[in-house]
């Protein structure tokens, strides 16, 4: 079976893109966007938003994200079994930390044009899910029978259709107010010790 883990707060300690935001672009427009989304904003507008007002160049932000983002434990053992990322983030910024921790696995991300006037996002999906109605994770799931692990909520839709689900954090809070099983997990040792 298939095993799909999400990057950001799942595969790291902290969501790395938040870092990101926090440390190059405008934390404000983060602190105003992210409750409105699925209320009035889906979240790839959520994102448009606060990448485009990082200004700095690709290669200091991913310089920076080398230094600062930390993974969590286990992820050596994880990667044993040839895991799929799948992330709302940016290759750009995923694939520099696999290569720091000298781990090679498949990415399913978006890409950034890094623009000095602000980022521009291409999304690698656009369309709209039925599911969900707007673009998610589960559109590149689509096919043979899954197991997904993630944190929150770009997870959610995703998690929903998986065979067997690891959550943590907001996607275990709302896994468990829909009565959907999952298991909680620790770290990647814990994950691997239980798949």
């Amino acid at each position: 079976m298939r095993l799909f883990v999400d990057w950001d707060g799942t595969v790291t300690v902290r969501d790395s893109l938040v870092q990101v935001i926090h440390e190059f672009g405008d934390p404000a427009i983060l602190s105003e966007l992210e409750p409105r989304v699925g209320v009035d904003l889906t979240l790839h507008e959520e994102i448009a938003a606060e990448f485009a007002a990082i200004t700095a160049p690709l290669e200091e932000v991913a310089a920076w994200v080398v230094e600062h983002v930390e993974v969590r434990p286990g992820l050596t053992e994880l990667a044993e079994l040839r895991p799929v990322i799948i992330s709302a983030g940016f290759h750009e910024l995923i694939e520099p930390v696999l290569e720091r921790e000298g781990i090679q696995l498949d990415v399913l991300a978006n890409r950034v044009d890094a623009r000095p006037d602000g980022w521009r996002v291409r999304f690698r999906d656009e369309s709209s899910c039925p599911s969900c109605g707007e673009p998610c994770k589960r559109a590149g799931l689509a096919g043979a029978p899954y197991v997904y692990v993630g944190d929150g909520y770009s997870d959610r839709c995703a998690a929903l259709a998986a065979e067997r689900v690891f959550a943590r954090d907001s996607l275990a809070a709302y896994l468990e107010d829909r009565g959907f099983p999952y298991e909680p997990f620790r770290d990647s040792h814990d994950l691997r010790a239980r798949l």
